[in-house]
């Protein structure tokens, strides 16, 4: 009988069909990753730190965005706040594709650029949160580590994709192409979505948002320091492989992101079965070695170690501390905690790029996955110390 239960559950499929669109949809982020630095390298006068900050920039409109996103999601239901998320995917995309006009000058393609990035992190912010609220909703909160688990795998799976295949088509067609396709990707993640059902918003008083992020610090300050290897490892790993003339300086990127999916696919039921924090804390271990490696490496095989440690270091931190966000919040207030997680993950993922940037003018590529590893091993601390104040208040109890 269970097991004609969980078969005739509609839920998994229904979720299922969110995550694939998600897939489509974040090739919108995913294809023009690669692409963008190498592109704005290309124009007369612009240097790493500005390339770091075509990338990052979308990262500071999404966090800016959170807390609306999130407050739309818990009042309006996710599925609202999704479809308006994948609509602004294709309209930034639209609009960068105008940096691809050669007939303008570099400061007004950079300018369009820069407009267009900042209108993807919106467009990013209400997607995601629109996802969780309502993958959470149709599977219930006590599989919400799966609802991470199952967003991350489809935005890390395009991001496995997108980089090799953004790099292909700018060397093709140029950036234009880029954007033209990362435009029609998420009309297609839109189409898949029309037939899932809502989930009902929980009713509930609102603390103030300030309040919600204050409660979830500690684990936000973890999944923060966690994104900053992500950050460097997605800007500029391709441009160090180009700067040491090794070939295939996109497979880094898929070694990653095959690695991070790998993760989240195979452990992804972990944190809603052990416990978010110690999954965390090993995860963080594997993130800083591969950090350290690719910081080190001599050759593209060693960077390549490197990358897939980083990605199946990373898979599985934001779902397990996520898992402890949810845990910690009412249920009407999930979006909005849910956004300002994120947001501490975004905070990394804006500040990376144009920081690792300047770094690398000045002491070359490898230096920002140093960077990475530090702060990773800073995660670790942090998560340590939750972990020992719940020990604490388990012996207190």
């Amino acid at each position: 009988m269970y097991g004609s239960r969980v078969k005739s559950d509609p839920a998994p499929r229904l979720v299922a069909r969110l995550a694939i669109a998600l897939f489509l949809s974040y090739m919108a982020v995913a294809l023009p990753l690669a692409a963008l630095p190498v592109a704005v390298l290309h124009w007369p006068g612009y240097g790493n730190g500005l390339a770091g900050l075509a990338v990052g920039i979308a990262f500071f409109s999404t966090i800016l965005s959170r807390n609306h996103s999130g407050a739309y999601a818990d009042i309006r239901g996710g599925r609202p706040c999704m479809r308006a998320g994948l609509a602004l995917y294709a309209a930034a995309s639209l609009i960068c594709a105008l940096a691809g006009l050669s007939m303008l000058p570099p400061a007004a393609r950079y300018t369009i650029l820069i407009a267009g990035r900042l209108l993807l992190g919106v467009g990013e912010s209400l997607t995601i949160v629109g996802m969780l609220g309502w993958g959470i909703g149709l599977m219930g909160h006590e599989r919400a580590g799966r609802v991470l688990a199952w967003t991350g795998a489809a935005m890390y799976g395009a991001f496995a994709a997108g980089g090799p295949i953004g790099l292909s088509l700018y060397e093709h067609g140029g950036i234009a192409t880029v954007m033209l396709v990362s435009a029609l990707l998420p009309l297609m993640g839109l189409a898949l979505v029309q037939g899932v059902p809502a989930s009902t918003p929980h009713a509930g008083a609102r603390p103030p948002f300030w309040r919600i992020l204050g409660t979830i610090r500690w684990q936000g300050m973890g999944v923060t320091l966690q994104g900053v290897g992500f950050g460097a490892l997605g800007a500029f790993l391709p441009l160090r492989f180009i700067h040491a003339h090794w070939s295939h300086a996109g497979l880094g990127l898929t070694c990653f992101g095959v690695a991070f999916v790998a993760g989240r696919l195979t452990c992804g039921h972990l944190p809603d079965r052990i416990g978010g924090l110690k999954v965390a804390l090993f995860s963080l271990m594997i993130e800083a070695a591969g950090q350290y490696l690719l910081w080190c490496a001599s050759s593209p095989l060693l960077a390549f170690a490197g990358a897939v440690l980083t990605g199946a270091g990373c898979s599985m931190v934001y779902p397990s501390l996520g898992v402890e966000v949810v845990r910690l919040v009412p249920p009407n207030m999930r979006g909005t905690a849910l956004g300002g997680f994120a947001a501490f993950q975004d905070l990394a993922y804006g500040a990376t790029g144009p920081v690792a940037g300047l770094l690398a003018d000045r002491f070359g590529y490898d230096i920002v996955f140093l960077l990475g590893g530090l702060c990773a091993t800073g995660g670790v601390g942090i998560v340590l110390g939750l972990l020992n104040a719940r020990k604490r208040e388990a012996r207190a109890g």
